[in-house]
């Protein structure tokens, strides 16, 4: 009898580590991504299209699609207070201060209360942490009366310490951030570096906020989107005088007895685009958190 010749077959494991080919993107996604552009991008694009035309634009059959040349003109009524009866300048300067003071302390203090809850070993750290979360249950509302009460003893009502004071750390952010320093910052890494010589402040200075750096830039761009947009605290405790950028848009809809939606969506498209400059600003290391994260995967 004569032997079959054997053929060598690979092994399961073998096969399963060949590399698969990368699939790209068809037809069929980018143009689902494009439509998904133009959705997102139209009500911004529309908002420029009426602030550039008077009101007459809005009745207009068929719709006007092209921007106007009565932009400028409606920007200067926009900033003149003697018109529209709000001083808009006032309201983006108080906006820009309050998110930004804002911003940058929710991002320091949540990053210090994420790497404390991570890395550091003390007594009731579970216990405090469980409570940090907790608080994210409660409605913001309810503690809205007492909240006044506070201020106003502080004598703080009318001023901008009452809309930054509340929210310079939320438990959101430390959350984000102790899950980030947990899962990007080894043990052996900080070990290292006290090693070194380094005292818990250099440690959390020069090795745990870069290492959480695109998480640090996620929190604050959502963080500054929420406190430039917010509306009903602002509302309580500033005065028309010394309003949000939120609030004098709202005085706006509310100043006369017919609307001038022209004006109504010059402020509002004027309000967009801090947050706009804000996103390209921290894009690249959204973007670079991204892109590590999938590398990692």
């Amino acid at each position: 009898m004569t032997a079959l010749p054997y053929r060598s077959r690979p092994l399961p494991l073998a096969r399963s580590r060949r590399r698969r080919p990368r699939r790209r993107g068809g037809v069929l996604t980018y143009l689902f991504l494009l439509l998904m552009v133009l959705f997102s991008a139209f009500p911004l694009y529309w908002s420029f299209v009426v602030a550039s035309h008077d009101n007459s634009a809005l009745g207009a059959y068929p719709p006007v699609l092209t921007p106007g040349g009565n932009f400028r003109d409606n920007v200067d009524r926009l900033f003149n207070a003697g018109i529209v009866n709000v001083d808009f300048a006032t309201a983006l300067v108080n906006s820009a201060i309050v998110a930004g003071v804002v911003t940058a302390s929710v991002v320091f203090f949540s990053a210090l209360a994420g790497f404390a809850f991570a890395k550091l070993r003390f007594r009731g750290a579970k216990l405090m942490f469980v409570v940090v979360i907790a608080t994210m249950i409660i409605p913001v509302q309810l503690g809205v009366i007492p909240l006044y009460i506070q201020m106003n003893k502080f004598g703080w009502i009318n001023q901008l310490e009452a809309v930054v004071a509340p929210f310079l750390v939320t438990a959101f952010g430390v959350f984000l951030m102790r899950q980030a320093i947990v899962a990007g910052v080894p043990n052996e890494l900080i070990d290292a570096a006290r090693v070194d010589g380094c005292h818990t402040a250099r440690v959390f200075w020069h090795v745990v906020l870069p290492a959480v750096r695109p998480v640090a830039a996620v929190l604050g761009l959502l963080t500054f989107m929420n406190t430039w947009n917010d509306f009903f605290w602002p509302l309580i405790v500033l005065s028309p005088n010394n309003p949000t950028v939120q609030v004098a848009v709202s005085t706006l809809a509310g100043a006369a007895y017919v609307p001038d939606y022209a004006l109504i969506l010059t402020g509002t498209f004027i309000s967009i685009l801090p947050l706009l400059v804000v996103f390209l600003v921290l894009g690249r290391q959204i973007i670079g958190g991204i892109m590590r994260g999938a590398v990692k995967g």
